[in-house]
């Protein structure tokens, strides 16, 4: 019998991926839920599976030779997932191969800039003292406007973005669906906001995205907090 799998988590866009990809596998999992509001990634027995600080993270009781295996990084998550369990991940090597380059896009180009459109739209302008700078808000807001209108290219004609629904969708999925929060204008994206119905219509999806709701707060975040995340003193 399949031991469940360790889920450190909490509900940011970074943390759905992981647990939508465990719905959709359908793989037995316990949560442990990492409240980054309150520092606890920084936590030393956190840290000893997750050193960057970050989560999600996963222990597998059954890694490879049938022992515990910790794996960080959401994107490298998946790809475990994929590999161990032969799904969602290409049925060749060349639809491996797409599948990787969206999710290494979604890993080096949406993640990071719809993140700092988030804050430098959201969180900067109500620090104490106050960072409203326009430039970086025009610069990210931009980048992912550029970002999503290369996704809704791609998603002309097809329904998902490598093939078959993949961990190359679950990846882009949770940050594509925050597009009001980084101010982007989703009628310009026909063939996107259709996926993003399409894929957000899947039950694994809607459970993955449900998990730990309750902890999600989308008021302004108070200065303790913004110390925790951002560092400032």
């Amino acid at each position: 019998m399949t031991q469940p799998i360790e889920l450190f988590y909490w509900p940011t866009p970074n943390g759905w991926k992981v647990a939508i990809a465990l719905e959709e596998f359908g793989l037995p999992y316990k949560v442990n839920y990492i409240n980054i509001n309150a520092g606890d990634q920084f936590e030393p027995e956190f840290l000893k599976i997750a050193p960057n600080n970050r989560m999600p993270a996963i222990i597998d009781p059954n890694g490879p030779e049938n022992k515990p295996v910790s794996v960080f990084e959401s994107g490298a998550i998946l790809q475990y997932l994929g590999r161990k369990w032969s799904q969602f991940y290409g049925a060749n090597e060349r639809q491996r191969i797409e599948v990787e380059e969206w999710l290494m896009w979604q890993m080096g180009g949406v993640g990071p800039m719809a993140g700092q459109a988030h804050h430098f739209i959201k969180y900067a302008p109500n620090m104490e003292p106050p960072h409203d700078l326009p430039y970086a808000k025009n610069r990210y807001r931009n980048e992912v406007s550029r970002l999503y209108g290369v996704l809704d290219r791609r998603l002309t004609n097809r329904e998902y973005v490598a093939g078959d629904y993949s961990i190359a969708d679950m990846a882009i999925w949770p940050w594509a669906t925050l597009w009001e929060g980084q101010e982007q204008d989703i009628t310009q994206f026909p063939h996107l906001a259709a996926w993003l119905d399409r894929v957000g219509a899947r039950d694994a999806v809607q459970k993955g995205r449900a998990l730990g709701a309750e902890f999600r707060n989308n008021s302004q975040m108070d200065k303790k907090t913004q110390e925790v995340l951002f560092k400032q003193n």
